[in-house]
């Protein structure tokens, strides 16, 4: 599914060594203004090394490592001008360099996700050469087990038809809309990677002050290969400790013959990371036994199985019916008429994991067997035999913590930076009640790397995605939500509400012109100074009422509280003391108030707002159109429970 780039220390000599920058610096770039500039890079020890930008110069010693930085005073925003590093008789320049406000984008897919695929993507991209001061660099994956202290020579690319589509789609709207409203260059510095956990992205000296991370990060595995030889154990181990057995190949996990009775059991659809094989990549069995009618076996059929993370060999009565690599891929397989038959048929399925989570996920509805008498739904539990492992030569990003800051975040800690827009959490949902303490820790972390105790931190908070059940109830991703909300705790941050731009059937919703646009809102308002909404309505009081209904009182609406499209106020649910959540019904009282009840319960005690998976019907909105955040009452137990973090 992804490249990986493993990093290797190199141990210095004092062997002779070139005149170099360090990775971050090249032709087109853009210097942080108003703040002293760091610039750093190699040359041979001893030398002295000499650099200059914009009338401006300093010049400082290589030492013993052969590493040299200078620093050059604050410059106002303008240019291009080129920077000069001499050394000796040797000369580097860079060519186009500006000075403006550099931002970090960071995150996992949705953050990562291109221009070229976001929605209206050809006129998006064909616009994007009327922002030459937008320039964007992207850090390839990598990961590291130790702190690296440079990046690869990066790439920066000014905003045109011909590179702006592979920028980050959310990072070039909010770079478009902070441009056009500052009026200075800006660069964006892309850190991002798909599928990927908070904790990965924190350095170690963070990582160490979590409790649950503590132990882990004391043994870490010194080189790769004491990892890879870690990783095995601790996969059989698992693997072991699930099926009773080491993994085993099965002369055919699809033979209708083979005894399944006594195997483990699986819930589909559900990825198996979080049903007891965390980071298990390889091939797994899959077997579903379903009893049929001689009216459902007659003639022809479907099997749905929704998508598989990330291939698949699908079987019906040992007959092979289908094979897909994809793990976005939606499995639809027709069968033909004769291959069922009146009472037990087996489904299986062989699937193989390459990376990241694994198994047959989406929604539940996704997962039948379509017959001409009708559907026959395949969620549940299926018989699970793990058949191998797939060998591991190196980390992935998500084995253990900091692989990422290491890799790809510590090599940029000396370049100063405007702030950070940050797009991730997904992928930490299952442990969503502890995402509130391992975000804040990240952000803290991030602002101590940098020496910048106020680093503005922007983040969006996560989209709908997801089942959309008829009943409010627990939801991971909700509750990740709440998690994200209450990291607002912090100073200096700002959090962008995207629920109302999801997609159910998606992931990765295509508008990311919105998300960016709400984002740079906050940065134009909080960094800026820009008078302007930038919040959406945020719960300032809640009361119980005597007969029976709850008032929530508002601040930051822009002119009123309203709905979007001006329908019926929806989104609402209430619970008496029984915890039991029902749909209410609301309305906007003046300006500021909003009132909640319900006839099915006497006495509300506790109030949720878009509490879900996918809450797009949730509607409420400040006179700007940005929409409230997703927000409870209760501190009742969450579904997520709290899950302490396998590494």
């Amino acid at each position: 599914m992804r490249t990986l780039i493993i990093a290797t220390l190199i141990a210095a000599s004092g062997a002779a060594q070139a005149l170099d920058l360090a990775g971050v610096f090249a032709d087109h770039m853009v210097l942080q203004r108003d703040v002293p500039l760091r610039i750093w890079g190699q040359a041979e020890p001893g030398q002295r090394v000499r650099v200059q930008l914009a009338g401006h110069e300093a010049v400082a010693p290589a030492g013993r490592d052969g590493r040299w930085q200078v620093a050059l005073k604050p410059l106002k925003a303008g240019g291009p001008y080129p920077l000069h590093v001499s050394a000796g008789t040797e000369q580097r320049t860079l060519a186009d360099v500006l000075i403006g406000d550099v931002w970090i984008a960071a995150g996992q897919s949705n953050m990562e996700w291109r221009l070229a695929d976001s929605s209206n993507a050809s006129a998006e991209v064909a616009a994007a050469g009327e922002h030459p001061l937008i320039r964007h660099a992207k850090m390839p994956h990598r990961v590291s087990l130790t702190p690296l202290r440079d990046a690869p020579p990066l790439r920066w690319d000014v905003s045109s038809p011909a590179t702006a589509g592979d920028f980050s789609a959310v990072a070039y709207f909010f770079a478009r809309r902070v441009q056009a409203g500052v009026e200075v260059p800006i660069g964006i510095l892309n850190l991002s990677w798909g599928g990927t956990h908070v904790e990965t992205w924190t350095s170690p000296l963070a990582a160490a002050t979590d409790p649950d991370l503590a132990a882990t990060m004391r043994a870490m595995p010194a080189d790769a290969a004491a990892f890879v030889q870690g990783r095995r154990d601790l996969m059989l181990a698992r693997v072991q400790r699930f099926q009773g057995v080491p993994p085993q190949a099965l002369v055919s996990g699809a033979d209708p013959a083979l005894d399944d009775k006594a195997w483990p059991t699986l819930n589909a659809p559900q990825v198996w990371e979080t049903q007891g094989l965390p980071g298990l990549d390889g091939q797994v069995w899959l077997r579903r036994h379903v009893t049929l009618t001689a009216a459902e076996a007659a003639g022809a059929a479907t099997l749905h199985l929704g998508p598989v993370d990330d291939c698949d060999e699908s079987f019906v009565n040992g007959q092979p019916v289908g094979n897909t690599c994809g793990w976005e891929t939606v499995r639809v397989y027709a069968l033909p008429a004769g291959l069922l038959h009146e009472g037990d048929n087996l489904i299986a399925v062989r699937v193989t994991d390459t990376g990241g989570d694994g198994g047959i996920y989406g929604p539940a509805a996704g997962l039948r067997l379509e017959t001409t008498a009708g559907a026959k739904p395949l969620a549940g539990r299926w018989q699970t035999r793990v058949e191998a492992l797939q060998s591991v030569e190196e980390p992935g990003p998500n084995d253990l913590p900091s692989l990422l800051f290491n890799g790809m975040v510590q090599p940029f800690t000396p370049l100063p930076v405007r702030g950070v827009i940050w797009y991730q959490g997904e992928t930490n949902a299952p442990r969503a009640a502890r995402y509130a303490q391992a975000f804040a820790r990240l952000i803290r972390d991030w602002r101590a790397q940098w020496h910048q105790p106020a680093l503005p931190f922007y983040f969006v908070q996560l989209s709908s995605f997801g089942p959309r059940p008829p009943l409010p109830e627990g939801s991971a991703f909700a509750e990740l939500r709440d998690a994200q909300r209450q990291t607002l705790e912090l100073p200096a941050t700002g959090m962008a509400v995207s629920i109302d731009v999801g997609d159910a059937n998606d992931i990765h919703p295509r508008d990311k012109h919105t998300v960016g646009e709400r984002l740079a809102r906050i940065a134009l308002a909080q960094t800026y100074g820009r008078p302007m909404p930038f919040r959406g309505p945020t719960l300032r009081a809640s009361r119980a009422l005597p007969d029976g209904h709850f008032e929530l009182t508002f601040a930051d609406v822009a002119g009123g509280l309203a709905t979007r499209g001006g329908g019926p106020l929806l989104g609402f649910a209430v619970a008496g003391e029984d915890q039991r959540f029902v749909p209410a019904r609301a309305e906007i009282v003046g300006k500021d108030r909003v009132r909640i009840w319900s006839d099915m319960v006497k006495k509300a005690v506790a109030v949720r707002y878009a509490w879900g998976d996918t809450p797009l019907d949730a509607n409420l909105v400040d006179g700007a159109g940005l929409p409230a955040t997703p927000w409870r009452s209760d501190r009742w137990p969450l579904v997520t429970r709290d899950i302490r973090p396998e590494f």
